[in-house]
This record gives structure tokens, C-alpha cells and sequence, in this order.
């Protein structure tokens, strides 16, 4: 009888394994009106290539964005337009960072790794809902693309390559 729960719990951990190999979060929640501190967990490269630039997208009301640089890594931003002008620190924001990206680093697949960003989530956020920032990989000439963001209503499980995101919380 141990050998079937062990094999129980062996398919368990496989499973559980598969359900976390794209780019999460590690921290799933967050506040809407503060301070978030982004960790993108990057847990393997492209069909077994070492991950050479990782670019996430920023979304509308994820403001004042501040990437951390990696040693060996080249760090830039891409800046723009805001949809709509948000109040920080008392000061009227209408542009800011889009785009993250961390290029010219050599992640090996067999290796793990974490890269960083903060953004001030703004007020009028939906408390209850998922605000979702899509990731693209690159490993040399492989991609993978985490920029599935489901349709209201749909299962976020049922993606095959499901963006990053986390879930609003009331403001504190």
C-alpha cells in the first residue's frame, strides 16, 4: 500500500512541477494605492536554452516603475504616455516606464533566477480583480511568451502560456 502513495505523491509533486513552469509573481497579491515590489521568478529557459533577455510589460496604473539591475545584465526602460494622469506625491504623472527589459545575461535552463521591479499601484485600481503583466523570454533564437491574459469569465489554468499577475486587494 506505501508504493501507491507513493506514487501519489510523486505525480503530485510532477504535477504540481508542470503548473509552475512559466514566469510567476512571488508575491500574488497586493494593495491597490501602494507600493509593490515585483519579483518575476524565472524558473527555466526556452526548451531547454539558457533565458539571454527577459522583457515585462508594464500595465495601465502600474506607475513610477523602478527596475532592479542584474550584474551581467544590460537594464532598459522604454517610457510613454499613461492613458489617463495619475496624482503621486501630490504631482499630476501622465508618462512613465511600459516596458522592462533585462537583455544580454545567460541564464543556464538548469538554473533559477529572479528579476526585480517596483511599481506604486495606483488608487482607482479594481480591488478584486487580477492586473496582469505580460513577460516575453528570450533564449537565443527560442521565445516563449507569458502574455496570456484570460477573457472575463474564462479559467486561468486553461492557458497554455498565462502572463504574470497579481490580485488587487482593497487599500489598506
Amino acid at each position: 500500500m506505501n508504493k501507491y502513495l507513493l506514487a501519489a505523491a510523486a505525480l503530485l509533486v510532477l504535477g504540481t512541477n508542470v503548473a509552475f513552469a512559466h514566469i510567476t509573481l512571488e508575491t500574488q497579491e497586493a494593495a491597490v494605492g501602494s507600493t509593490y515590489k515585483a519579483v518575476l521568478r524565472v524558473p527555466h529557459g526556452c526548451d531547454g536554452k539558457a533565458t539571454t533577455a527577459v522583457r515585462v510589460q508594464i500595465p495601465e496604473g502600474a506607475i513610477a516603475v523602478k527596475p532592479m539591475p542584474k550584474p551581467g545584465w544590460t537594464l532598459q526602460t522604454k517610457k510613454g504616455k499613461y492613458e489617463e494622469s495619475y496624482h503621486l506625491y501630490g504631482q499630476a504623472v501622465s508618462d512613465g516606464v511600459k516596458e522592462v527589459d533585462w537583455s544580454g545575461g545567460n541564464l543556464p535552463d538548469e538554473f533559477y533566477d529572479e528579476f526585480v521591479f517596483r511599481a506604486t499601484l495606483t488608487a482607482d485600481l479594481p480591488a478584486g480583480q487580477k492586473l496582469y503583466f505580460p513577460v516575453v523570454q528570450e533564449c537565443g533564437d527560442a521565445t516563449d511568451r507569458w502574455i496570456e491574459i484570460p477573457a472575463a469569465g474564462q479559467d486561468e489554468d486553461a492557458l497554455e502560456n498565462p502572463a504574470p499577475g497579481i490580485k488587487l486587494t482593497p487599500k489598506k
